[in-house]
């Protein structure tokens, strides 16, 4: 898998937790820990995308 492919995957996986996490903040009673488990998943993501974007950039220059 190229690194366009796999960051375009991480970048659909980080919205898919951005629209999971606010779902769970509407719903009447919601689970802390679970929101906080989504948002550790999701800024692991954000880490992740920002580490291949420096690494393609590095290939580029």
């Amino acid at each position: 898998m190229n690194r366009h492919t796999e960051l375009a995957g991480l970048e659909r996986q980080h919205a898919a937790l951005e629209r999971e996490i606010e779902m769970e903040l509407a719903r009447p009673g919601f689970d802390d820990l679970k929101v906080t488990e989504l948002k550790r998943k999701k800024l692991q993501l954000k880490d992740e995308i920002e580490r291949l974007r420096h690494t393609a950039e590095k290939v580029v220059h």
